[in-house]
């Protein structure tokens, strides 16, 4: 079987140690994705040594700790960006997050060492060698297997230490969009197909590629489900949806019913413009970013299905299980930080506490026998007493 990537060296050829390593992972069923990723984070590790000139199999501690250090201080290479495109790493006025900054984020620094990790723990168990992996595991020995036995009712258990150049991992709270926000956002949308995407993410709450890679034949309106293919274990899977969605769905295929295919096995969404193609993320996400223009905002396409995971768990109707299953979660720990609020929600909610707190009467505090009135006046002034204003 054919690799769907490789790396190549400074002279166009093929890395071989890396497309062994990648072999390997397409024999263990990991998705063309996870290939892409990893090569990728193997490509900045070889460019790195090839810059310092030191072969990979000779790469020890000192080039583990100075690709840590270059990772965090090297930009990312720029991107195309409008004249009035807001600074990187600030925070957009109207949704509160914050762009992305011109550095490596933590999560991706600790994918690449954990891809690097990977690759050399793949050739010293394969060959023998090298005999030390740059990347060395956690401090204590039974950290490795921290979690091998994990119940899914339980949360994950963390090591006492971090292993050697992992950067911090950052805690974040997944943040949906406010009611009004996604209203403006759905007014804004061009056509019956965006608004029917929209309408299955926010409902449903699949991911991105998962719905983008629906089929003519994975579509029930009867049920009223859709036939998503789960990303990691890619298991084909049936979730119900709103009946909104499928009603922007039969109009979005009325308009494209005289041009596109109706094949069983053909693509559900496909591009607007001739000659029609099948509707890929980019094209997807370049839609939903020029909504998100008109109204200043920088929401994502994944804040939908972090909207829709909030609307469930707030249902009391709903258990915990029961969204674990919709949003294809493998632990119900990872459901479970929806449970948290976001922090605009808890200020909302304290403010209006405060509000109600002072729309109520004061009631005056009677002393408890023993107590002089007049001692407990001075303390605590004659209108908490019941005796008048202070």
């Amino acid at each position: 079987m054919s690799l769907p990537y490789r790396l190549l060296d400074r002279d166009g050829g093929e890395v071989a140690a890396v497309s062994e390593f990648l072999l390997d992972m397409l024999a263990n069923d990991d998705s063309p994705a996870s290939l892409r990723s990893y090569a990728y984070e193997l490509l900045a590790w070889f460019r790195f040594l090839w810059a310092v000139e030191v072969p990979w199999e000779r790469a020890g501690r000192v080039e583990a700790r100075d690709f840590a250090l270059w990772l965090q201080a090297v930009k990312k290479p720029p991107r195309p960006r409008r004249l009035d495109a807001p600074p990187p790493g600030s925070i957009n006025p109207v949704t509160g997050k914050r762009y992305p900054g011109e550095h490596y984020a933590a999560r991706t620094r600790r994918h690449a060492r954990a891809a690097v990790r990977s690759f050399y723990e793949y050739h010293r168990e394969m060959h023998g060698r090298p005999l030390l992996n740059p990347f060395p595991k956690a401090r204590r020995a039974e950290d490795e297997h921290l979690n091998a036995h994990h119940n899914p009712m339980q949360p994950y258990r963390r090591p006492a230490r971090r292993a050697p150049y992992q950067p911090k991992e950052p805690r974040r709270a997944p943040r949906g969009i406010p009611e009004q926000a996604f209203n403006e956002l759905f007014a804004g949308l061009p056509s019956h197909r965006d608004r029917a995407l929209v309408a299955f993410y926010v409902s449903a709450g699949p991911r991105a590629s998962e719905l983008l890679g629906v089929t003519r034949d994975r579509v029930s309106p009867g049920d009223q489900t859709i036939g998503v293919v789960r990303k990691g274990s890619r298991a084909l899977q049936w979730i119900p949806a709103s009946s909104d969605a499928f009603v922007w769905l039969r109009l979005y295929q009325q308009q494209l019913r005289p041009l596109a295919l109706d094949g069983p096995d053909e693509p559900l969404w496909w591009t607007l413009r001739r000659p029609l193609r099948p509707l890929s993320y980019d094209a997807a996400r370049m839609v939903f970013t020029r909504a998100n223009e008109k109204l200043g905002a920088n929401w994502t396409l994944h804040d939908l299905r972090h909207s829709a995971a909030k609307h469930m768990v707030r249902d009391p109707a709903l258990s915990i299980t029961d969204v674990q299953w919709v949003l294809g979660h493998l632990h119900v720990a990872t459901t479970e930080q929806y449970l948290e609020p976001a922090q605009e929600e808890v200020v909302a909610q304290v403010l209006a506490h405060h509000a109600r707190q002072a729309a109520e009467p004061l009631r005056p505090v009677m002393p408890a026998p023993g107590y002089r009135p007049e001692v407990l006046q001075t303390l605590l002034g004659t209108a908490v007493l019941g005796g008048g204003p202070a």
